[in-house]
């Protein structure tokens, strides 16, 4: 019996399936489904008649099995071959083939179905109607049958390889993007360096030459108030030294600079790190009137990193008070509440300025109170910087037991 010639494949699927998240992906999702379906069905009465139940059923069977394709590819397929072998209709084995090599492909699977679409179409039903000696009517319905199964193959892989591509294209993309960020902190980093060095040879150069001046003064002066005084210019230069060997080594280190050697390694920090027990030596290097309440318990279990926070925030306030409010009397609170997962609290409150105090000519950025506050928020704490109502300021962070 010869078969009348295989109809094109229609294209039934997207490259890929849309989230289903708005409505007009719910809707392409549900096309793409039904769209077969419909097709499958269309065939299915246009090659057989009503009066004919048995040629019908398995090609509506084989039309109605295209809703699950996505699913089960294969099953559905082997579902659709009685409907060629039996209803010859066309769309809904070459969909479900066209699906089999778009979402599984392989081989030996490919081989194995191309084969069944090749037989189911080759040998009539029933089977006692093939002639054998009809040799060109064979010849020609056997290669009807091997385009058939090719074409939806062929297209298959075809959406397979496109859906690939375009995956490899995209993660390309995100790694030139990644490579770019890269490449970007990498500059930076070097630039930070570069200004880490240039910053210890400005500033170490100048407050050598202080430390220098000061010892001298030391040495030389018959004045035990001048000489005290020389003696803390000295200590709090020495401190900035190695406060700013210490900053230069982490910027240097995290700007790519000379590697470490052995020894380095075994000691990361280039100058120990100010806490809390160091508070006391900076109030009193302070040349402030300040009163000091410490209400952490010495075995309070605290992390360092949280210390040296409230360090350097008592550390900036009683810098502004210097500058901006002279002759000022000052009260530094550090306190724990009772809670059991409490963390730290910082007060550092002054009062108004001495009107007959000379105020010192600092220079000022306006970035000390921001970096404070950044500072606390980095650790997942607070900060707080206001006027008080008799004319003076307060500083209040919080800061959590363990930097978060």
């Amino acid at each position: 019996m010869t078969r009348a010639p295989a109809a094109a494949p229609a294209e039934t699927t997207a490259a890929a399936v849309a989230p289903t998240g708005t409505r007009a992906a719910r809707l392409r999702h549900r096309a793409v489904l039904l769209v077969p379906t419909l097709l499958g069905i269309a065939d299915s009465f246009l090659v057989n008649d009503i009066d004919q139940p048995l040629e019908l059923s398995v090609s509506l069977l084989a039309a109605f099995a295209l809703l699950l394709r996505r699913r089960l590819p294969l099953t559905v397929f082997l579902a659709t071959m009685p409907g060629l072998y039996i209803g010859y209709i066309w769309f809904a084995p070459m969909i479900a083939l066209y699906t089999v090599a778009a979402l599984r492909p392989g081989r030996a699977r490919l081989g194995c179905c191309a084969f069944l679409l090749i037989a189911a179409h080759f040998f009539p039903y029933p089977i006692s109607d093939l002639e054998i000696t009809a040799y060109r009517e064979n010849t020609l319905v056997l290669i009807d049958a091997s385009v058939t199964s090719a074409g939806p193959i062929a297209l298959g892989l075809l959406v397979r390889t496109r859906r690939e591509l375009a995956a490899r294209v995209a993660e390309l993309t995100r790694s030139l993007e990644r490579e770019d960020r890269l490449i970007a902190d990498r500059v930076l980093a070097t630039e930070r360096a570069r200004l880490a060095r240039e910053m210890h040879d400005v500033v170490a150069h100048q407050v050598s030459l202080i430390s220098l001046q000061a010892g001298a003064l030391q040495v030389a002066s018959e004045d035990a108030a001048a000489r005290d005084g020389a003696r803390t210019i000295r200590q709090l230069s020495v401190r900035t030294l190695e406060e700013l060997r210490h900053m230069v080594g982490i910027l240097r280190a995290a700007g790519g600079g000379p590697r470490e050697t052995p020894d380095d390694a075994a000691q990361p920090d280039l100058a120990p790190q100010p806490d809390l027990a160091e508070l006391p030596r900076l109030i009193e290097m302070s040349a402030l009137d300040v009163t000091y309440e410490n209400g952490v318990e010495e075995d309070a279990p605290t992390d360092r990193t949280v210390e040296r926070a409230a360090f350097r925030t008592v550390q900036e306030a009683l810098t502004n008070v210097r500058k901006h409010a002279p002759g000022a009397q000052v009260r530094v609170r550090v306190a724990q509440p009772r809670a059991a997962d409490a963390g730290l609290l910082v007060e550092v409150r002054n009062g108004p300025p001495d009107d007959g105090a000379d105020a010192p000519r600092l220079p000022g950025g306006g970035h000390g109170l921001v970096g404070l506050r950044e500072r606390a928020q980095s650790l997942g704490g607070t900060l707080e910087a206001r006027p008080t109502r008799d004319g003076g300021f307060v500083v209040r962070a919080e800061f959590p037991q363990r930097a978060g």
